[in-house]
């Protein structure tokens, strides 16, 4: 079974937790309260996971997503997408094998953001020629 870590800050603290309630045996990197925290610390330490765990996921949740985004794409192996409806989370599975889910706990709830993660997780990269594309990235 493919690993799948989840980390917020905290403006994303209560839909991770709702997250981690709802979809179970997900590694929560953080952080352990809503006291005020700096995102990119929480994305470079679950993309560091993701890299070095192949096959694995990344959920990472701020206010509006974009955020953490950002922080993750700044490393290596990591495809993060920022995501907000059913179309732009399959393809960002489909044609951008992104391995970080993005969401932001003010712009959409947590049934929503469930949803979304389902999708993320159970959509396959389709390779061809997106293959070529994500290995320029």
């Amino acid at each position: 079974m493919k690993k799948i870590f989840i980390a917020s800050d905290h403006a994303g603290y209560n839909l991770k937790n709702s997250i981690i309630i709802k979809l179970k045996k997900i590694i929560d990197l953080g952080p352990k309260s809503n006291d005020s925290v700096d995102y990119p610390d929480f994305a470079k330490k679950l993309s560091k996971k993701v890299a070095s765990n192949k096959g694995s996921f990344g959920i990472l949740i701020c206010g509006s997503g974009m955020g953490m985004a950002i922080a993750a794409n700044k490393n290596k192996s990591i495809r993060a997408a920022l995501c907000y409806s059913k179309k732009n989370t399959k393809l960002s599975r489909l044609h951008n094998n992104a391995n970080i889910i993005t969401l932001g706990e003010r712009l959409i709830d947590k049934n929503k953001a469930i949803g979304l993660i389902k999708i993320f997780l159970s959509t396959k990269f389709e390779g061809g020629r997106h293959l070529r594309r994500v290995k320029k990235i």
